[in-house]
């Protein structure tokens, strides 16, 4: 395929930002078809929030401020729509009275989307996503690597006796092989907890736990390099990135914000630094657009996306 016929984001100079299609990045959409190569997927769930609610808006909202990301990386020089067919494929259709039932619909939207090869790239949504989509990906991938930013674990037993919502999901991706504990890496947990063994249970099966204090007044740049050589290049791997993982001082509109939590320069060195290893699907989640009016959070997490895009292996760099 030439890059003639690569879908390529509507621009500014054709439409006015404020007009268009609503899909992310103006992208066209598309049903899952086997001709795309990375589908864009919104996820707007948030029964399994155990805060604030309001990422059910999430998808929407990162669409909307979406208009303002151009198709080309300044500094990376990576550009994605001339290296991927990219489109954006819609939304699960969740229950949205039902969690269990969710988490089922979307890991059978998301076999649907593995069977025609297409890599997902999805925006939500609550953390509980993250879960039926690996257990969709696994199917296809095996036991995966993963890169998980975040101001929580998320390693939790259970929450008010439920074992499946966002503060359980990474405890049982381990249990169920989804993920190699000693292929993962946590980034960013700060704050509060309720004893000190909080983040143990990871750390006791081999997880690479970084807090945030780890990487105050740091680049992550030789962090991440450290990353790529625990995970190598041929691992599947996925990166989930919980908005929180940053300072709520760069991206308020959250359900569960922390202080003193990463900045947005860091959190796109993250991503960037996704950059040679078997990326296979990544998420952006928990942003909650009600607690965020001015559409800053939305518009970091859609800037985010993009990073992502050019973090899959074959991205052009000019």
């Amino acid at each position: 395929m030439t890059q003639q016929e690569f879908n390529q984001p509507l621009g500014g100079n054709e439409m006015p930002r404020f007009g268009g299609p609503g899909t992310m990045f103006r992208l066209p959409s598309s049903d899952p078809v086997e001709q795309l190569d990375i589908g864009i997927v919104g996820v707007p769930l948030d029964i399994g929030a155990s805060n604030r609610s309001g990422t059910r808006f999430g998808p929407r909202s990162v669409r909307n401020e979406s208009v303002l990301v151009r198709p080309y990386g300044m500094y990376t020089k990576a550009a994605p729509f001339d290296s991927f067919q990219i489109a954006d494929i819609g939304d699960a259709p969740i229950n949205t009275f039902n969690l269990a039932d969710s988490i089922r619909i979307i890991e059978e939207h998301y076999d649907k989307i593995v069977d025609c090869d297409i890599k997902p790239v999805t925006v939500g949504g609550d953390h509980t996503i993250s879960l039926p989509i690996l257990r969709a990906l696994y199917k296809k991938h095996g036991t995966m690597a993963l890169v998980h930013i975040d101001a929580h674990a998320d390693i939790n037993d259970s929450m008010f006796g439920e074992k499946e919502c966002h503060g359980t999901i990474f405890r049982r991706a381990i249990e169920e092989g989804l993920v190699d504990p000693k292929k993962m890496v946590q980034i960013g947990q700060r704050a509060t907890g309720y004893s000190a063994e909080d983040f143990q249970w990871a750390i006791d099966r081999g997880v690479r736990v970084i807090q945030a204090e780890e990487c105050w007044l740091k680049s992550m740049v030789p962090t991440m390099e450290e990353v790529r050589e625990l995970i190598g290049t041929e691992m599947p791997t996925y990166l989930t990135f919980d908005i929180d993982g940053i300072d709520p001082a760069y991206a308020p509109g959250t359900g569960t914000p922390e202080p003193a939590g990463l900045t947005s320069p860091q959190a796109l060195e993250i991503i960037r630094g996704m950059y040679g290893t078997n990326l296979i699907g990544a998420d952006l989640v928990e942003v909650s657009p009600p607690y965020d009016t001015s559409g800053n959070t939305s518009l970091l997490a859609a800037n985010l996306i993009f990073e992502m895009l050019c973090s899959f292996p074959g991205c052009i760099r000019r």
